[in-house]
């Protein structure tokens, strides 16, 4: 059965229905999660095989976000009038076409190349997840339907970027990437049998279908995410610099530490799905930030032993993750009607724009100070990204 409008088909699932669809759809977010983390857990592997520097295999992780940030705003767009298992199908393909190119690239140039295709696929995927996986549930239970979601995302850090690190110490960083395109592929049949046949509003121009960058409140919520993701995945890009005096020794331990961070990090955003239900978005994205800047000032007298490290990677996934799903909630809240696929879109834009950003900044700031006090770096952004906190309403009747 079709349904026209992805606003209205929460009124045709069950109480239980979404929460199964939810944790389809979660099989892709692992997939595209795997592809965006395992990079920097297999960057010394990439710099040595193609002959270049850590901050130079460090750009994998900028280009591929960097395209992610400008692609999704305009697939999201112009996928928006078609069925949503038809734009989740397709971006999973376009994901796994541009990992086998990369796994393939014989050159650094020509795997910089392919993880821009990788970013497009990755873009369209995962915005129009989470606005499916919020309108399947209803307004009531958006924040816990979102958290369902990124649950993959953080999965794909508990397991799928350690498992990928430990192929690529194994074997290589190819075979790795190879492994998670035929994960994508997997998840990919999955979704296309079983996410229903819905659709957003048709007939949209593209200039209508960006109708929220013209919200003070949705800009003020983009600009708020930009900086705090800066400050989140300027440590955790070159994790492997900053943990170095544990991981030099004991090339094991990066693993370890980036399980660590994964399973706190899902612990997080489960948590905080149900928090953002009953306690509104604002309130968790506060809380959560000052966690997060507690975090990263105490991470370099934390990275000298093993055990202060994985207490360190516990507590900043911990509060890292405590942001993905009440700022999804908040700027879903203060959507104009209809655009909440290309409002999610730009959202994660955002995210991998400062993931990108993150790994230039980082880059030059370890070539001229080194990496021990990168994360103080990292919480001069968080602090500032509560100030546009300031100017945005809590809650709004959602659309």
């Amino acid at each position: 059965m079709e349904t026209n409008t992805l606003s209205g088909s929460a009124d045709m699932t069950t109480s239980t229905a979404w929460r199964a669809q939810a944790a389809m759809l979660a099989i892709g977010t692992f997939a595209v999660g795997t592809d965006a983390f395992v990079i920097a857990g297999v960057l010394p592997s990439i710099a040595s095989s193609m002959r270049i520097d850590l901050p130079a295999a460090g750009q994998m992780v900028t280009v591929f976000s960097l395209a992610y940030a400008l692609s999704a705003p305009i697939t999201g767009a112009l996928s928006a009038g078609w069925f949503r298992r038809t734009a989740l199908t397709t971006g999973l393909l376009v994901l796994v076409l541009g990992n086998i190119l990369t796994a393939l690239a014989p050159t650094f140039g020509l795997a910089l190349a392919s993880r821009v295709v990788a970013a497009i696929g990755a873009g369209l995927y995962t915005g129009t997840a989470s606005a499916t996986a919020a309108a399947l549930a209803g307004p009531a239970r958006r924040g816990r339907a979102i958290a369902i979601v990124m649950l993959g995302m953080t999965s794909s850090l508990v397991l799928g970027a350690p498992l990928g690190t430990a192929i690529g110490t194994i074997w290589n960083w190819r075979v790795t990437l190879f492994a998670v395109a035929a994960l994508a592929l997997a998840a990919g049949a999955v979704i296309y049998l079983r996410i229903p046949a819905i659709r957003e509003t048709t007939g949209a121009s593209l200039g209508t279908r960006l109708a929220p960058l013209r919200s003070r409140w949705v800009v003020s919520i983009l600009v708020r995410a930009l900086l705090v993701f800066i400050g989140i995945f300027l440590p955790y890009t070159y994790i492997s610099a900053i943990y170095a005096p544990v991981t030099a020794a004991n090339p094991g331990a990066l693993s370890w530490l980036l399980l660590i961070f994964g399973v706190a990090s899902t612990l997080s955003n489960l948590t905080a799905g149900r928090l953002t239900d009953h306690w509104g978005p604002r309130r968790v994205i506060v809380v959560g930030s000052l966690g997060i800047a507690a975090a990263l000032a105490l991470m370099p007298w934390m990275n000298a032993s093993l055990p202060l490290a994985l207490l360190a990677s516990f507590i900043a996934g911990l509060f890292s993750f405590s942001q993905t799903t009440p700022q999804q909630h908040l700027i879903l809240s203060h959507a104009p009607a209809g655009t909440q696929s290309v409002v999610i879109a730009l959202y994660q834009a955002v995210l991998y724009l400062g993931v990108s950003l993150s790994g230039a900044i980082g880059a030059g700031f370890i070539k001229h100070f080194g990496a021990h006090y990168l994360s103080w770096l990292a919480v001069l952004f968080v602090a500032v990204s509560l100030l546009p906190m300031l100017f945005i309403k809590g809650r709004e009747p959602i659309h």
